[in-house]
């Protein structure tokens, strides 16, 4: 069967995940994905061509980037939500190019282009090519981008310019998108690491709501900023928020915290297995469950690594009511876990949202002996072990149905380091490409 054929049936359907992989079952209980990736297979790979990171924010918002330094547009690997068309995915950008550069005995957080406006594309595989087909620009209130700067001094990196030598100014409106589903009011909700945060916008890209940690104090931006979020999430580990995100069929939200929260300091974060994903109502507009999730040994997921602090949550996908994909990965590898989200509030207002709790949820080695409900988890597939994907894939989505869609993030061709561009300012390109591969599962 062709990736396309493929694609015809149950893209829409998250039941439909059941004849994606191989299933076995018993008379009770809920059927359980085979791990076999021995014999899974990348059926198709489109790349995306090189648009200058200049012309594409311009032709959003004019006048919003005065020197792209040579980069193309690139970042849109953040998450893959499927379009109403076959082969059709929605996708979203992160904060835009960005870097570290080592100034001293600190590494300073670089925006090459700090114009740059995060977006919303869709995007159509068409054979071995990406085709971008509709660009949505994320805007304040008053039409204004809200670009992909940090938002608080203290809570979030310092901006530098490209070459670490100035200091930028912060944005409150700033957002470092990573997750996107399709809202039922036609808009879309993300994602966003910053706060950590849940942002709904319209079909437009005009931002409506931005739902943040309680006593976040996020003042000055230009549209509703709504504390509605556990607390304790605002002790997220920079630059790790939220990235995952998906829809169940009901309409609720899960989000997933990249990576252990830095609970009591940041030692016990960079040490932990331990992470948190949400159940938000859309409806109710409040966090309604927060559940426990726990990462499988750093060596495991990435055979040669052993620093846990290298683990994060980067994808999730509804499967149907209650269930879901998680992926945990590296930047070099990944695996894919089903898991089933149990009813009840999980953690949310128990002792592990309070700061004081010690040890806390994060510093637990062993959580499910301290009572804490640890989500169950059945692998799926060992991405790493699949030839052909891409290192650090960002999104994945249903295809069809024996097949997943996958998108990795090229991070706009940047890498860290002041040999990132050249003496004269334009970037020296990793040349690593956005790709969108389609993955078949066996039966």
């Amino acid at each position: 069967m062709s990736p396309r054929a493929a694609r015809r049936t149950a893209v829409a359907l998250p039941l439909a995940v059941l004849t994606v992989v191989a299933l076995t079952g018993s008379a009770v209980g809920a059927p359980r994905f085979e791990h076999r990736h021995r014999d899974a297979r990348v059926t198709n790979t489109a790349v995306l061509g090189n648009i200058p990171l200049g012309n594409f924010s311009n032709g959003l918002l004019p006048c919003t980037v005065d020197d792209d330094r040579g980069i193309h547009l690139g970042g849109i690997g953040s998450d893959l939500f499927p379009a109403e068309r076959q082969g059709e995915f929605w996708t979203v950008t992160d904060r835009g190019p960005n870097g570290q550069i080592k100034v001293g005995k600190t590494k300073r957080r670089t925006f090459p282009v700090p114009g740059f406006d995060p977006a919303i594309v869709q995007v159509r595989d068409t054979g071995d090519t990406l085709t971008v087909l509709k660009s949505i620009p994320i805007t304040t209130r008053s039409g204004a981008p809200v670009t992909g700067l940090p938002n608080l001094a203290g809570h979030d990196e310092a901006p530098y310019t490209f070459d670490a030598a100035k200091p930028l100014a912060y944005n409150p409106n700033g957002l470092d998108t990573e997750g996107i589903v399709r809202a039922a009011d036609g808009g879309f909700w993300l994602a966003d690491e910053y706060g950590p945060s849940l942002v709904h916008v319209s079909a437009r890209g005009e931002v409506l709501a931005r739902y943040v940690p309680k006593g976040l104090r996020l003042t000055g931006a230009d549209y509703p900023v709504i504390e509605a979020l556990p607390a304790i999430l605002a002790q997220r580990k920079i630059n790790r928020g939220f990235e995952g995100l998906a829809q169940l069929p009901g309409g609720d939200l899960v989000l997933a915290v990249q990576s252990p929260l830095s609970v009591p300091d940041t030692a016990a974060g960079e040490g932990s297995r331990n992470v948190r994903l949400l159940r938000f109502s859309p409806r109710h507009r409040a966090v309604t469950a927060e559940y426990a999730y726990r990462f499988d040994p750093v060596g495991v997921v990435d055979p040669g690594e052993d620093d846990p602090s290298e683990l994060k949550i980067s994808s999730v996908v509804a499967l149907g009511d209650n269930r879901l994909l998680v992926e945990e990965r590296t930047d070099r590898a990944a695996r894919l876990q089903e898991v089933r989200l149990p009813h009840g509030a999980g953690l949310l207002g128990s002792r592990w949202d309070a700061p004081t709790t010690s040890p806390s949820y994060e510093q637990l080695t062993d959580p499910a002996a301290s009572g804490v409900p640890v989500l169950r988890k059945r692998l799926v597939v060992d991405l790493g072990k699949v030839p052909g994907v891409p290192g650090k894939i960002e999104g994945v989505a249903l295809a069809g149905p024996r097949t997943l869609a996958l998108i990795n993030d090229n991070d706009f061709g940047m890498t860290d380091g002041p040999d990132a561009f050249d003496p004269s300012g334009r970037i020296v390109d990793s040349g690593v490409r956005t790709e969108l591969i389609y993955l078949q599962l066996p039966l």
